[in-house]
């Protein structure tokens, strides 16, 4: 098979984590800008990169990437791109775009062009005047950076943090993409015990869980790319079966999730049975200040409220000062908290080892991480 360019796009600031997952799969040779990694790959790679990545947004196929001053010069180099080798004669095509920085700045007007271009290109391969556009969806995006157009068709569907696992929904929920990165920006790993003090509907435990028993974040959801024609069904079978085999199901970790608020707990426990994690992650009701452990070697990861919102502020101080009290006698112990709290520090009373630009959804938050020793090799704790 011949290989061609795919996007996996991230969230600003998680580029490198997802350079770091797809180098992991064997894509070496990729290219890193804000927003999204290119890499080369064929159909096979398609559902591999679907059902593995833990931190990208989606994955994309690079059409074409040229210049576009004017709609003319939009509509032809469109035209000229190879639409019909993945849209087939029923293939329903809707165009979406976004322009930041470019003399084409309307962004109906670029995609009613692109439409119009596949359209063309549709009617050369087809020999037809019209398309009912009733079959699989292929939706093209044209995005204009600096008057450079990308056009891309997506093989995802519903964004790759629709795991399949989360069906009910908190307040502020966390994103699956960033709680994974959150954990993979740590130093935990599975011999370690791993604790969120704060876990809310339970997202950053559920991921972890997967990371540390290596199973595939997508494996129990559908994409929509599995209803195109240029991707056999058993390419699909084959990278299921592969993400089943590399599953280390015996693996036994040990994660606490706790949390003060009943409610969200119920949440956590139902989309924890959803992932099927029950015999991996303890649940708890439990306030912050009661938080304790024996063991000497731990990682906390935890996204604590940030007192956005009118007249919690107050709250959120006491809090972070509590969990600074908490957690200070775990010296041994390495903690990550992500907060959009500008001074998260003072009130923890202590500066963090290394902070981290992240995005929760458009809040600009910093992840704060602080080191506690390596464990020994042989420490069982």
């Amino acid at each position: 098979m011949d290989k061609f360019e795919l996007i996996a796009t991230a969230t600003f600031g998680l580029e490198a984590v997802v350079a770091r997952e797809l180098k992991e799969l064997g894509y070496v040779e990729q290219k890193v800008e804000n927003g999204k990694v290119t890499f080369w790959g064929d159909e096979k790679d398609i559902c591999r990169t679907n059902l593995w990545l833990r931190s990208a947004d989606r994955i994309l196929i690079k059409m074409g990437e040229f210049q576009a001053h004017s709609f003319d010069e939009l509509f032809e180099k469109t035209k000229a791109l190879n639409w019909p080798d993945w849209i087939p004669q029923a293939g329903n095509f809707p165009v979406v775009g976004k322009s930041v920085r470019s003399k084409l700045f309307s962004v109906p007007d670029c995609q009613a062009i692109v439409k119009k271009a596949v359209v063309e290109k549709m009617k050369q391969k087809y020999k037809q005047e019209w398309f009912d556009e009733n079959g699989p969806r292929y939706r093209i995006e044209v995005a204009l950076l600096k008057d450079i157009a990308t056009l891309t068709i997506d093989t995802t569907g519903p964004g790759l943090h629709k795991r399949g696992y989360r069906k009910l929904s908190s307040d502020a929920p966390l994103k699956e993409t960033l709680a994974a990165a959150m954990i993979q920006l740590s130093y935990w790993n599975s011999d370690r015990i791993l604790a969120d003090p704060l876990c809310g509907s339970g997202t950053i435990p559920i991921e972890a869980a997967l990371i540390g028993l290596n199973m595939a974040p997508g494996l129990k959801r559908s994409f929509i790319a599995e209803e195109w024609e240029r991707i056999p069904r058993k390419y699909w079978d084959e990278a299921r079966q592969e993400a089943q085999d590399l599953m280390q199901k015996e693996r036994k970790l040990e994660i606490l999730a706790s949390d003060i608020d009943g409610d969200v707990l119920s949440m956590a426990r139902y989309h924890i049975d959803q992932a099927g994690l029950q015999d991996h992650i303890k649940l708890q009701k439990l306030p912050v200040s009661e938080f304790r452990s024996r063991k000497k070697y731990g990682c906390i990861i935890t996204n604590p409220p940030y007192g956005e919102r009118l007249g919690e502020a107050d709250e959120v101080k006491k809090l972070y000062q509590e969990m600074g009290k908490v957690f200070k006698p775990l010296g041994t112990w390495s903690i990550y908290i992500l907060t959009s709290y500008p001074g998260f520090e003072q009130l923890f009373g202590r500066k963090a080892d290394k902070r981290r630009k992240l995005y929760n959804g458009r809040i600009e938050c910093q992840y704060y991480q602080y080191y506690g020793p390596r464990p020994p090799k042989r420490e069982e704790d």
